[in-house]
């Protein structure tokens, strides 16, 4: 059997799929997006947090830093370029202001916490959703856990970026009841400042996971001054459009519930201030999906 990293595991999630669902949160993601509201999922490996609303300034940390990364001054001063993530100082952290985000486990392990919801997904049509970071990154470890969850009859769902191999895509498409994929611009110079990485893969693998007969969502993150321009949003309905029969596009607009983790890992927020767009722009949007013969999802399932 497998294993990977996952940093969290969220019950009763109601906006990743039908139902009441058990929402798994793989570590790593190849992609850099500036709204990303889920930035300790990025990186593949464990990261320090340091949540300062939780110090009881015990200076233990500083002690305990063999690097020198940590220094005081009315608390606890995180040097991020000397910090190697060893987690030392978490270890001595008993109010918890310090962790280290992201665990190795196993499907099995994954599949345990899973079935304590089984009750709540028969009731509701609800089921697993692996999301992230990228699932994809640890495709053998997504695998696995998905069969395990097939042979249960538990509803599955993958939250993905789509950039990764159609070899990886292919070989889950039978144990994936529904796939979340987003699509964020179809300009390819566009997709790489905002998310570093090129879009021609991501469009590719839609297009053969539509033809192939996947169960697809795809969910657009609308972004003020980013990507929600007339041009952006007509290019992208035009090819929604093209494919074979979709299960429904979801508008996601953006928040900012995560930007404070970025100060917490000590990573650069680029989109300090940015204000959510409003409902009406919303709706905007949505009508120009549903004009071009698209079904437009809202949150918790709502078809309009």
């Amino acid at each position: 059997m497998s294993s990977g990293t996952i940093f969290d595991i969220k019950r009763y999630a109601i906006n990743d799929g039908p139902g009441i669902r058990t929402a798994v949160f793989f570590k790593g993601c190849p992609l850099e997006c500036w709204w990303c509201h889920n930035p300790e999922g990025q990186r593949s490996q464990p990261q320090l947090m340091f949540r300062q609303n939780r110090c009881k300034l015990s200076r233990a940390c500083v002690e305990s830093c063999p690097d020198g990364a940590i220094s005081w001054k009315d608390g606890p001063i995180i040097d991020w370029e000397k910090c190697d993530q060893c987690g030392k100082c978490a270890e001595v952290c008993y109010a918890g202001a310090l962790e280290m985000v992201g665990r190795m486990t196993t499907p099995a392990q994954v599949m345990a916490e899973i079935m304590r919801d089984v009750l709540f997904y028969d009731q509701s049509g609800g089921g697993v959703t692996f999301t992230g970071g990228e699932p994809m990154l640890q495709t053998e470890f997504l695998r696995e856990t998905l069969s395990l969850c097939k042979e249960q009859h538990i509803h599955t769902a993958v939250d993905t970026s789509g950039h990764t191999s159609w070899e990886n895509i292919f070989s889950i498409l039978p144990l994936v009841d529904l796939f979340l994929y987003d699509v964020k611009f179809v300009d390819e110079s566009r997709h790489k400042t905002y998310t570093s990485v090129s879009n021609r893969l991501i469009l590719n693998n839609l297009r053969k996971l539509a033809e192939a007969g996947g169960h697809i969502i795809v969910r657009m993150p609308l972004i003020p001054g980013i990507n929600d321009d007339d041009e952006n949003i007509e290019m992208c309905a035009e090819i929604l459009a093209k494919l074979p029969e979709l299960d429904g596009v979801e508008v996601m607009p953006y928040h900012d519930i995560g930007t404070a983790k970025y100060k917490a890992l000590g990573m650069e927020y680029k989109l300090e201030n940015l204000i959510r767009p409003t409902d009406e722009q919303v709706r905007r949007v949505e009508q120009r999906l549903s004009s071009r013969g698209l079904a437009v999802i809202k949150h918790q399932g709502r078809v309009v």
